[in-house]
C-alpha cells in the first residue's frame, strides 16, 4: 500500500523478524511493543557512503541504495529531508544501503527490501534522534558473521529458511498457499541500544550497541527500535553470488535516520504502548 505504513502487531510475526541480540537468550523479563515496517523499493547503486566515506565520492566500494532517491557521499541530514523517497510511508525518507550484490559478475537488484522497525522493551522506547547514523555488520569479515547480526535465507510467502552463513541455493518449496518459488534473502539487524549522545563514532558502532533480554546496558541507556532490513533478490542464489565488499561473509547495511521526525516519533511511540499504531493520524 503506498503513502501507507503496514504494521504488524501477531507474535507470530514478531517471533519471526526479531532476532536476538549477541549473547542473549531468550527474554526471560515481560517486554511490551508492537512493530511497523516500511516498503522500499530500489533507488540507484553507486561507489558511495556518506557514513564511512563523507564527501569523498567515488572512494567506496559499490553500494545500492533504497528509500531516499538522493544518497550519496556529500549526504546530510538536511539535503535527505529535501528529498524524496522510494518508501511507503512517504514520511520515511530514511536512507538504506548494502553492498551491490553480483551473480557471476552481474549486478543484481533487489526486488524487494523491507525495513521492519521492532519495538520489544521492557520499559520505555524512544525513536531514532535525527541524523543517527548506524552501520550493522562487518564490511571486512574474513569468518562467518553472527547470524544474529547477519545473514543469508530463502524467502516465499509464509516461508522462510534457517538463517545460513554462506549463500544457499534456494529452490522450490510447498508452502500454505501451494508450490513456490523461493529467493534469495540478505538479513541485517541493527542494534537497539544508544548512548544518547553521538549520532555517530569513529567505527560507526561504538555509539550503538545490541539490547539483551530487551534491555539496555548503562553504557547505552536508551532503547530504539531494533531494525531489520531484508533484501529479497530475483534470484535463487548459489556459490557465483558475491558482495561488493567481498566474498559472502562480509553482509552489512547502513542506515542514516532522515524520517520526518515528528512522524516517526509519534508512530513508535503508538506502536510501544499498542494504541494501534494509526499513521494516517494528522501529523
Amino acid at each position: 500500500m503506498r503513502g501507507r505504513v503496514q504494521l504488524v502487531l501477531t507474535a507470530a510475526l514478531l517471533a519471526s523478524t526479531v532476532a536476538a541480540a549477541p549473547g542473549s537468550a531468550r527474554r526471560s523479563v515481560e517486554a511490551h511493543g508492537g512493530a511497523f515496517f516500511s516498503n522500499c523499493k530500489f533507488s540507484h547503486t553507486g561507489p558511495d557512503d556518506p557514513i564511512v566515506y563523507p564527501r569523498q565520492p567515488g572512494n567506496s566500494h559499490p553500494h545500492t541504495f533504497f528509500g531516499n532517491r538522493s544518497t550519496d557521499a556529500n549526504s546530510t541530514l538536511a539535503s535527505l529531508r529535501a528529498a524524496g523517497t522510494t518508501c511507503a510511508p512517504r514520511a520515511d525518507t530514511a536512507a538504506y544501503w548494502v553492498p551491490t550484490l553480483y551473480l557471476g559478475g552481474r549486478e543484481i537488484r533487489p526486488s524487494k527490501v523491507q525495513a521492519y522497525y521492532v519495538m520489544k522493551a521492557v520499559k520505555t522506547m524512544r525513536a531514532f534522534p535525527p541524523g543517527l547514523r548506524i552501520i550493522a555488520g562487518d564490511a571486512h569479515a574474513r569468518h562467518a558473521q553472527s547470524t544474529q547480526v547477519t545473514y543469508w535465507s530463502c524467502g516465499a510467502p509464509a516461508f522462510h529458511t534457517a538463517p545460513s552463513e554462506r549463500v544457499p541455493t534456494c529452490s522450490t518449496v510447498s508452502t500454505p498457499f501451494g508450490a513456490a518459488k523461493t529467493f534469495l534473502e540478505l538479513n541485517v539487524i541493527f542494534p537497539d541500544c544508544w548512548d544518547g549522545r553521538h549520532l555517530d563514532s569513529p567505527d560507526h558502532q561504538s555509539h550503538m550497541a545490541y539490547s539483551r533480554n530487551r534491555v539496555c546496558g548503562a553504557s547505552h541507556p536508551v532503547k530504539v527500535p531494533r531494525l531489520r532490513l531484508i533484501i529479497r533478490y530475483p534470484i535463487q542464489g548459489g556459490p557465483a553470488v558475491s558482495l561488493a565488499s567481498g566474498g559472502q561473509l562480509t553482509g552489512h547495511g547502513d542506515f542514516f535516520n532522515a524520517w520526518n521526525q515528528r512522524f516517526l516519533a509519534r508512530l513508535v511511540n503508538s506502536c510501544f504502548h499498542q494504541r494501534g499504531c494509526d499513521p494516517e493520524a494528522p501529523l
